[in-house]
């Protein structure tokens, strides 16, 4: 296997050089210039962040690769698709007036917001890739039709793939509201009746209307369930769990698939950061962020999807636990802060996936600038 260079900016900074411009340097340094086409259109895809989160990636970090993209040339915007779960971005309208409450407006970022599956997340372009599972994807239409692709992820935990990272911001974060059911199909929560206290949380946040009460104790209905996963995290007695042996390895391939069909026709025109800031023990997706579990590290860079995830969470697991954080005591036996945090959760599965589809390799040079 191939061995895939992984750039590295830490957050120091100086009067003759400050983090912005550091920002610029890493990714000239990844060879930007030749991955951006002269009057391309270039989709910046990031996560604005559920309104109530604080752990995004701040807009102002958006400004220079913005601006750089601007100055070799393409036309760059600022590009999510909708959610599937009840929140403030399951539809566009809701979608980007978070997007600009939270900062993305276009006075500070420079660029413009377009919703990447439509209105209601109808708008998808069919992308056949033939994999161990998923045959035909389904993606943002406008991203799937942008010439040049930079993914922009906050790294940071997850409650079904262990941790969130380029993967994650691809394979779901590139997918239709089809997709997403697509990738969540399969997945079967449940719930445990002397855990369940009858608060009624996952009722109130379920979009499906898949949840009620029966005898002060949630039922999930699984023909309306679509597997979003919501309220597993939701439940503040931990009494809704999936089934972590059989459900999770799927969804983990799956959302590697749908990676490579995210990518495909976009070979040397893709180019993907990782930002190790604010890294939370949950998805962005949620209306809060808890403490972060380690400090700021850095921001990565890298033309390998795989790689760079190897990289940070690599990177994550050298750092000691943060005081105040969720992990109250130091990193389990293994060394492994994210699986210290979803014990139950092998996150390899995702990575091990991709690199055997092609998509890169779990080896890597780290470059430090």
């Amino acid at each position: 296997m191939p061995t895939s260079k992984v750039y590295f900016s830490n957050l120091r900074a100086s009067a003759k050089e400050n983090l912005l411009s550091k920002l610029v340097r890493l990714m000239d340094s990844c060879g930007l210039e030749d991955i951006i086409l002269p009057r391309g259109l270039v989709a910046i895809k990031l996560h604005f962040g559920e309104k109530g989160n604080t752990a995004f990636i701040r807009p102002l970090f958006i400004r220079p690769i913005v601006d750089r993209i601007k100055e070799l040339g393409a036309s760059p915007f600022l590009t999510d698709t909708n959610t599937l779960y009840a929140g403030t971005r399951g539809n566009s309208v809701s979608h980007l007036k978070t997007a600009i409450e939270n900062g993305f407006a276009y006075s500070v970022v420079n660029a413009p917001l377009i919703i990447g599956d439509g209105m209601r997340g109808a708008s998808y372009a069919e992308v056949k890739i033939g994999g161990e599972i998923i045959k035909t994807a389904y993606l943002g239409k406008e991203i799937v039709e942008s010439d040049v692709l930079i993914s922009v992820a906050h790294f940071k935990g997850h409650e079904l793939t262990g941790f969130g990272g380029t993967i994650k911001n691809l394979g779901m974060g590139c997918a239709s509201r089809k997709g997403k059911l697509d990738q969540h199909s399969g997945l079967s929560p449940k719930v445990k009746r002397k855990k369940c206290v009858g608060c009624g949380e996952c009722v109130e946040h379920c979009a499906q209307n898949a949840i009620s009460l029966n005898d002060k104790k949630a039922e999930i209905d699984p023909e309306k369930c679509v597997g979003c996963g919501e309220c597993i995290l939701i439940c503040p007695n931990g009494a809704i769990n999936v089934q972590w042996n059989a459900d999770i390895p799927i969804f983990q391939k799956k959302l590697a698939e749908y990676t490579g069909a995210v990518l495909k026709g976009k070979q040397g025109k893709a180019l993907f950061l990782n930002f190790l800031t604010n890294i939370s023990p949950a998805c962005d997706c949620y209306g809060h962020s808890d403490a972060p579990i380690v400090q700021d590290i850095g921001i990565m860079a890298s033309t390998d999807p795989v790689a760079i995830d190897q990289a940070s969470v690599d990177m994550v697991s050298r750092q000691n636990v943060a005081d105040g954080s969720c992990l109250k005591d130091s990193k389990d036996q293994s060394g492994d802060i994210f699986r210290s945090v979803y014990p139950k959760i092998d996150w390899g599965i995702q990575l091990k996936h991709a690199q055997k589809m092609g998509l890169g390799s779990r080896k890597y040079e780290l470059v430090i600038i």
